[in-house]
């Protein structure tokens, strides 16, 4: 009886991975796209050169991050990938083949906010691809109140904003396309 019941679960977790959605198994790949901001903290690390990394870099109002030999590097609008290559390629100057590590050690350029009748309202950063879904879950799902066929995403940008209205109940039954990516500044109203 043990046997059969181990031989059930692993076919079902199988098959469970055969039919999952695509854009879920590829969310973790999305982390890189994080575009760096103003005010974000970056550590930066030189592979065997200690005078050439920083544990704590914050993307100035302008853009840029002070960085030894290099003065003044753009940050704002790279992703860490990106950011590494530029340091990388302005470091060969001085350093015969650099090895560079670009992390984000605190987030705080990309939030969006969630109000209404959720668990825990409030401001929460965007680090990674975030979709409308995960944000529910980060405030800890909905109250007993909620109206959840009528959820308000608000997103500011290019001197507009424009009203998206989000059914929870769609994206239940299978409609992925309702599951809408989140980007800095979107309001989430949940009445």
């Amino acid at each position: 009886m043990f046997k059969n019941f181990h031989k059930w679960v692993i076919i079902c977790l199988f098959l469970l991975g055969i039919c999952m959605p695509s854009h879920i198994l590829a969310a973790d790949e999305s982390g890189a796209s994080y575009q760096i901001g103003i005010g974000d903290i970056l550590r930066i690390n030189t592979w065997q050169e200690p005078d050439l990394s920083l544990e704590a870099a914050m993307v100035r109002t302008d853009g840029k991050i002070t960085f030894p030999l290099l003065d003044d590097v753009q940050a704002q609008g790279s992703t860490t990938m990106e950011l590494k290559t530029e340091i990388e390629k302005k470091l060969k100057e001085y350093v015969e083949a650099p090895n560079v590590t670009v992390t984000l050690a605190s987030p705080v350029s990309q939030k969006f906010y969630i109000l209404g009748e959720v668990m825990n309202t409030g401001e929460y950063p965007i680090t990674k691809k975030l979709t409308v879904m995960q944000a529910f879950a980060l405030a800890g799902g909905f109250t007993e109140w909620a109206s959840k066929n009528k959820i308000l995403l608000i997103r500011r940008g290019e001197g507009k904003e424009i009203t998206i209205t989000i059914k929870y109940n769609d994206i239940l039954k299978g409609d992925f396309s309702k599951d809408i990516a989140l980007k800095a500044d979107d309001t989430i109203i949940v009445p």
